[in-house]
């Protein structure tokens, strides 16, 4: 959803809503309901967004944390061979058990 939300297309049914909302003044009687309906819908669009923007951002630092687990892992299997105390204590600095298994 948020590769959507991200191209022009997104921006343009945007305009297009509101474009769409400013003559509706002519139909309707109050200019508080005119208000109204266009607060409602931005509205519930901005809680939307802000709610794709936090998963978003989750799912990219959970990405972000597998890849440093990953680099982490291979270097200290890699340290494992020559230098086993450094290999411990990378793994140990970095908590890499702990967060593996608590997956």
């Amino acid at each position: 959803m948020s590769e959507r939300t991200s191209r022009a297309l997104f921006f343009v049914l945007c305009l297009l809503l509101v474009l769409l909302w400013a003559p509706s003044i002519l139909l309707l009687q109050s200019v508080d309901t005119w208000q109204l309906i266009i607060n409602t819908v931005t509205t519930i669009v901005i809680v939307l967004l802000a709610a794709l923007l936090q998963n978003t951002q989750k799912r990219s630092d959970d990405a972000a944390q597998a890849k440093l687990n990953a680099i982490a892992d291979a270097l200290a299997d890699l340290m494992g061979d020559t230098h086993p105390r450094d290999a411990r204590d990378l793994r140990a600095a970095v908590g890499l058990e702990n967060r593996e298994s608590a997956s």
